[in-house]
């Protein structure tokens, strides 16, 4: 599984902690733009196997037949041609579509994860940021690094260590 469907899986799973309309609307959009898309994929591949499949044909009467052009008859040669241009313009267009279906999916991905972020402050409340004071060489106060190792790792020893 790629890293762009975990994110999906995971954003999926988040959202079955809210049980609201907009929460299966987006779930079901979401569902819907990812079938699209592994439809197109398929179909893709299928245009490109048969576009190497003219070329493997081609390639075979080109080397192993021996006046490959003028002793096959024409109907053979015009169906290799129409197959190979065929798939190659479809693969094209699969694959121009196949962004446009990315695309999309990125934008409900997008969606979907200001609603689980909405969902998250409100029954958490709004994340709490912490600011750092900048201590390295040459910061505010000229003062030297402290890596976590020498503060023994734990955050009150380091922030403990930063200070002091």
């Amino acid at each position: 599984m790629s890293e762009h469907q975990t994110h999906t899986k995971f954003l999926r799973q988040c959202l079955l902690y809210d049980d609201s309309s907009e929460r299966r609307q987006l779930e079901a959009r979401l569902i819907r733009v990812q079938c699209d898309l592994r439809c197109v994929q398929r179909a893709a591949w299928l245009m490109a196997l048969l576009t190497m499949l003219a070329v493997a044909g081609f390639g075979y009467g080109a080397v192993l037949v021996e006046g490959f052009p003028y002793t096959t008859q024409q109907s053979i040669i015009n169906i290799m041609c129409a197959l190979g241009v065929g798939s190659l313009i479809s693969l094209l267009t699969f694959a121009c579509l196949g962004i446009v279906y990315r695309w999309k999916l990125d934008q409900q991905r997008e969606k979907c994860r200001a609603h689980v972020t909405r969902l998250l402050e409100s029954r958490l409340g709004k994340p709490v940021v912490a600011h750092c004071q900048d201590h390295r060489a040459g910061g505010e106060n000229g003062g030297s690094v402290r890596v976590a190792s020498e503060a023994g790792g734990s955050p009150g020893n380091i922030e403990s260590a930063a200070q002091g």
